[in-house]
């Protein structure tokens, strides 16, 4: 049987066993090990509903998976049983325009684990295809695995911004996007990396992961401090992780003329001022992201070779039958936490 984990109502889970996925000719069948929790996940549990997608009745949660394949589909060539995977949590129609020239996170027909009303992965088994499940090496854990997801976030954010060799990078949130986007500009060159938070015990974390500076803005002005570290230059590139309206019109005043925005966090806000005579005045350019794409391989890549040591982001873990409280403990320790994740066997 496979044990599944429901969110059953706003902070509520309950515990069922169901079948086993049957598995599809392409697919392949993954014993799930780990499952880092989203802020995605957190909002479903807490509110029920992200923008349009709204839970209805018995849901899983949990998207940011890695574990080891169990049964393959008759067509399936490049995974074995026995094979430690990431698994990428989205699969798209692979037709339309997007898919087509490779922008596929852009697909409007995804089925993306834990968005409704596609389930996710806290669960023993699930089913995906074998070109979404993306082989570890042996030095990678299926913990590491599980990570791959949020590391695709912060490599697709800096490539969105061609982040190169000697920039100067201020980040804005300190969470586990925030640090993702960090280790990803450092490998990608960055050279000054300065990451501003109102949490103290997040900045220092970020501090020990190799942040040059922090900067907390309830204790700073953030532009004043930005400007005294670059000289008064200010940031080649400037990232928004945090998803806040006052970090975001924040952006502008940041960044040195010429250089880029980029925005990565989800404000809650569907409208929020900025000042676009500055984002004119310095002409600056202005990026955004949506989830990823074609990066599963590189993230992999980049933690196999030690270039990203992105299990340091783990701060906390919680048994399979401790998903309730790894929720609850989440929502209401934010200052604490920088990654949870769940380990299901």
């Amino acid at each position: 049987m496979n044990r599944v984990a429901y969110m059953n109502g706003t902070f509520n889970i309950e515990y069922d066993e169901v079948a086993v996925p049957q598995i599809r000719e392409n697919e392949v069948l993954v014993k799930i090990e780990y499952v880092g929790i989203c802020g995605s996940d957190v909002h479903f549990y807490e509110h029920g509903r992200i923008g349009d997608f709204v839970v209805n009745g018995k849901f899983i949660l949990g998207h940011e998976s890695g574990g080891t394949v169990v049964s393959v589909g008759k067509n399936v060539t490049n995974l074995q049983v026995g094979d430690r995977v990431a698994l990428e949590p989205g699969v798209t129609c692979g037709k339309c325009e997007f898919c087509k020239t490779g922008h596929y996170n852009l697909c409007p027909d995804v089925r993306f684990f834990a968005t409704p009303p596609y389930n996710g992965t806290f669960c023993d088994y699930v089913a995906h295809p074998a070109d979404m499940c993306f082989r570890l090496p042996e030095n990678v854990s299926t913990l590491e695995g599980a990570l791959v997801e949020p590391l695709a976030v912060g490599l697709h954010a800096n490539r969105q911004a061609e982040t190169k060799l000697g920039d100067t990078v201020v980040i804005l949130g300190s969470g586990c996007i925030g640090l993702v986007t960090m280790l990803s500009a450092r490998a990608c060159g960055a050279s000054k990396i300065i990451v501003v938070d109102v949490l103290q015990k997040r900045l220092d974390y970020a501090k020990s992961m190799g942040a040059d500076h922090v900067v907390n803005a309830r204790e700073q002005d953030v532009i004043a401090a930005v400007n005294d570290l670059t000289g008064g230059r200010g940031a080649d590139i400037v990232f928004e992780t945090a998803g806040n309206k006052h970090t975001i019109k924040q952006t502008s005043f940041l960044a040195r003329r010429g250089g880029k925005i980029c925005l990565v966090g989800l404000a809650a806000e569907d409208e929020i001022s900025f000042n676009f005579a500055n984002v004119m005045s310095k002409e600056l350019s202005i990026r955004s992201v949506f989830r990823y794409c074609n990066l599963y391989p590189t993230a992999v890549n980049a933690i196999a070779s030690g270039s990203i040591d992105v299990k340091r982001i783990v701060t906390h873990e919680f048994g399979f039958d401790q998903i309730k409280e790894g929720m609850d403990f989440v929502v209401n320790n934010s200052s604490e936490v920088v990654k949870a994740v769940i380990k299901i066997n």
